[in-house]
């Protein structure tokens, strides 16, 4: 059973930020990210955990409004800090858990059973970046509270002993069954894993091409300066936007007969597609 969980519109950029370097939440929070996740996991050495944690608690405490905008992704669950993480952010007034190394559906449960305060967010997005992710990928596609699935690329190289060349055309069979799963699980677009050469602009807007080639919905940041490209990329171009405006003006002008433009037909699925265009940039 797959829950709705959110009705505002999906991140398309969600930007890392460490949780011990509190002076930073506010700048990821303004720096035009769709949404923010604060980690506890990767970016924080093991000493350093449970200062880390009580430091975030403490910023959230003193919050005037429910952070909408930011997740926290907590360590994993074969860890000693599972556990603690899970009892102080399951009802914090965040948008929801980024729970790392996801992989199976027992996982996903235990958190959502701590999900019972007024101000609990019930948002889960797992990160699937280990084999044993990927075999269970579909049912973990369906758990309640799984907002979306995220493709945890750099994780998952060293887990299955792959080694990618930069554009990781390795991994594309893998990134086409996690939009399988999400479509199979009727949930929204997955999250691309990250692109580790912030610098590199040109590299960046290929990776977020193909991934929204592909079907991906959105793309982890771990630098400012990726968000406005990742942003824009996830966008229907000034040339598709044309397109559509152009297959809609012709349905709206057809008399229920056959509909064609620029010599090609137009059926039912190139009507969807145009309307989703349109949609992502609110013409519907």
């Amino acid at each position: 059973m797959t829950a709705v969980v959110s009705t505002s519109p999906l991140a398309r950029s969600y930007l890392f930020v460490p949780a011990n370097r509190p002076d930073r939440y506010g700048k990821a929070l303004a720096s035009g990210a769709d949404a923010v996740i604060v980690d506890l996991e990767d970016a924080v050495a093991p000493a350093a955990k449970t200062q880390a944690r009580d430091t975030l608690a403490d910023w959230l405490a003193q919050q005037a409004n429910q952070q909408d905008k930011l997740w926290v992704r907590i360590n994993a669950a074969d860890t000693q800090w599972y556990d603690d993480d899970v009892r102080c952010f399951a009802n914090a007034p965040i948008a929801g858990i980024v729970l790392p190394k996801a992989d199976d559906c027992d996982t996903i449960r235990n958190i959502a059973r701590h999900f019972v305060g007024p101000r609990s967010h019930s948002r889960l997005l797992p990160l699937i970046e280990t084999a044993v992710g990927i075999a269970q990928m579909r049912d973990i596609a369906r758990a309640r509270h799984v907002e979306r699935l995220v493709f945890g690329s750099i994780d998952l190289q060293v887990d299955l002993g792959i080694q990618c060349e930069p554009r990781e055309s390795e991994l594309t069979h893998l990134r086409v069954e996690m939009v399988i799963a999400s479509r199979l699980a009727n949930i929204a677009q997955p999250v691309d894993g990250v692109t580790t050469t912030f610098d590199d602009l040109p590299f960046l807007e290929h990776a977020v091409s193909r991934a929204r080639r592909i079907g991906f919905g959105a793309k982890l940041c771990i630098h400012p300066r990726q968000v406005d490209i990742v942003n824009q990329g996830f966008l229907p171009s000034a040339e598709e936007i044309a397109w559509a405006r152009a297959v809609m003006a012709a349905v709206a002008q057809s008399d229920g007969g056959a509909i064609s433009l620029n010599g090609k037909m137009i059926d039912k699925p190139v009507i969807m597609q145009a309307e989703k265009f349109l949609r992502q940039i609110g013409e519907t």
